[in-house]
């Protein structure tokens, strides 16, 4: 990875870090998709277009080089504790695999502790290494779930996400509005309807 940082100006400094080889690689095709899609490539606007891009998609597919299982191991401590942690509002932004075009939104992360607890902070980690992928939102609800599930071995687990998809909004049906809604549970969210109640009330989420 090279790592490239702008002379500091006015207190502003900029650090990029991306693989060279594969930003070289991706900006050539990227420069012949703006030549088939009728664009200019040499024009102003352009010029630095394709490089942009390249490095741009290699941070939106970051998630490709990040292991959540150990990111969990990372921070996981033994506390007492058997009462549901919940942690809302997860920004997420995604690739459709489909498309290629975004899929934003935010998710919902519950978990009871079986005697290890893990630090708050890691999963919007673990929830940002699936969504920096291609995606469907179906497998990124069941991937985060099953992450927390096999590595923290709780209680139970519960992973709600709501997204808007631009691929329905900018095309095809074209429905400004629309937001999907995925949900996995297991353990004490699957079995115990009061547990699973809860969670959907503190997240203020209705699944009908």
């Amino acid at each position: 990875m090279a790592q490239i940082i702008d002379n500091e100006v006015n207190g502003y400094q900029r650090i990029e870090l991306f693989d060279e080889e594969k930003t070289r690689q991706l900006a050539h095709h990227y420069t012949e998709i703006l030549k088939l899609l009728g664009e200019d490539p040499e024009r102003e606007g352009l010029l630095k277009s394709p490089e942009r891009i390249a490095k741009a998609m290699q941070f939106f597919t970051q998630g490709y080089h990040q292991h959540p299982e150990e990111i969990i191991k990372s921070a996981m401590f033994t506390e007492d504790y058997k009462q549901m942690v919940v942690v809302k509002n997860i920004e997420i932004y995604s690739l459709c695999e489909h498309h290629m075009v975004p899929f934003i939104g935010k998710a919902h992360v519950a978990y009871i502790p079986n005697g290890k607890i893990v630090g708050l902070s890691k999963i919007p980690r673990i929830v940002d290494a699936y969504a920096r992928r291609l995606q469907v939102q179906e497998r990124l609800t069941r991937q985060i779930k099953d992450c927390i599930h096999n590595t923290l071995q709780p209680i139970g687990v519960a992973v709600v996400i709501e997204a808007q998809h631009l691929c329905m909004s900018m095309r095809g049906v074209q429905k400004q509005n629309s937001i999907t809604t995925t949900s996995d549970f297991t353990g004490a969210f699957m079995t115990n309807k009061a547990t699973r109640e809860e969670f959907m009330h503190l997240i203020g989420v209705k699944l009908n």
